[in-house]
């Protein structure tokens, strides 16, 4: 059951618990909606526990009449979301919410057990002499550049048959389709505009002010870096020291929790087993 949570005077955030245990919230990326954790959010409630699936404000069933669409103010919504169902929580992010969750943790420690970072925007983009030589970067780099600049679904649409490399989720067809229709409303589009659009150098200075254990997850194949091995090294060298792990998962693109669901729970289970047994008490 959607349920919504008034942020930032009239503006609602779009969301639905279920299970029972320790909270987790799940952040899905731009251009996206909280069915991103279609699979692996199941999962999670089946380990248990209590898991909270969130449109980010201008996706899926959120309003769209923010001010801003910056890391930032991402993590000032999931921190609300997170007092409002009495957190401690664990934070889950993809991508441009990879960041978020990132300053949410460094801003309000109570509040944040742990972090997992998937595929995630974090750190400020380092463009190298010879990126665009790799082929993969570059046809995913200039479909990107296509929808943020031109605001271009069938862009999009190509961006995405780039990120999910190889195998394809089940619903492939029935998803990308109700996609496509979302970001077919002008103020959706313009949303993933501004969100591509904004720079993620807010999170990495936050990276050292990171107090909690962080879990960051890549593809192997993510169109995203030139090497998405490399970029998670950084993330996790940028943290204080003993704080992040880096897990890949093998032939993955942008989006490992929807291509690989079971070989991404596999890296977040046994993260999260030693940390939520004390916050959030029985999962019964």
């Amino acid at each position: 059951m959607t349920e919504f949570l008034a942020v930032e005077g009239s503006e609602t955030l779009a969301y639905e618990v279920t299970g029972v245990g320790p909270l987790v919230v799940l952040a899905h990326g731009m251009g996206d909606t909280r069915e991103a954790y279609r699979f692996l959010g199941p999962a999670l409630v089946e380990a248990g526990y209590r898991v909270a699936v969130v449109d980010l404000r201008g996706c899926g069933e959120s309003s769209t009449g923010w001010a801003s669409y910056s890391r930032t103010a991402i993590a000032g919504d999931l921190l609300a979301l997170v007092r409002h169902l009495g957190g401690p929580a664990v934070l889950v992010g993809h991508s441009i919410a990879g960041g978020a969750v990132t300053i949410a943790a460094a801003q309000a420690p109570e509040l944040v057990t742990a972090v997992v970072e998937i595929a995630p925007f974090t750190r400020k983009l380092r463009f190298r002499l010879g990126d665009m030589r790799v082929a993969n970067y570059r046809r995913g780099a200039s479909h990107l550049a296509g929808t943020t600049l031109f605001g271009s679904r069938h862009q999009w649409a190509k961006y995405l048959d780039v990120a999910y490399p190889g195998v394809k989720p089940v619903d492939w067809e029935a998803r990308t389709t109700q996609l496509m229709a979302h970001l077919k409303e002008p103020s959706r589009m313009k949303v993933l505009q501004k969100m591509g659009s904004v720079s993620p150098a807010d999170a990495g200075e936050q990276l050292g002010n990171v107090a909690c254990p962080v879990l960051v997850v890549q593809g192997s194949d993510d169109p995203d870096w030139t090497s998405p091995r490399a970029e998670g090294d950084a993330v996790v060298a940028e943290l204080p020291t003993g704080l992040g792990h880096l897990e890949m998962i093998d032939g993955a693109g942008h989006y490992p929790h929807v291509q690989y669901p079971q070989q991404t729970l596999a890296a977040v289970l046994p993260f999260l087993a030693p940390l939520t047994s004390v916050e959030g008490g029985s999962r019964a």
